[in-house]
């Protein structure tokens, strides 16, 4: 496995966890026990993923002439 593919793995595994956190965040807001505080978790890692999409895309067009062997 080359380095191009365990990054991929990684930012995708990333960009998972955050938006599952920002959903976490904005269902715990809901709640009847939720804060604000949830609220801006939930911004922040939605915010997280989008970056990290971003990020994903402008690195596998860079990386396009690299093999994922």
């Amino acid at each position: 496995m080359s380095l191009k593919a365990i990054h991929v793995l990684f930012v995708t595994a990333s960009t998972a966890l955050a938006l599952f956190f920002g959903v976490w965040g904005v269902m715990k807001f809901m709640s009847p026990t939720g804060t604000i505080a949830h609220l801006l978790y939930a911004f922040l890692a939605l915010g997280g993923a989008i970056a990290l999409l971003v990020y994903g895309r402008n690195f596998l067009r860079k990386m396009k002439h690299i093999s994922y062997l």
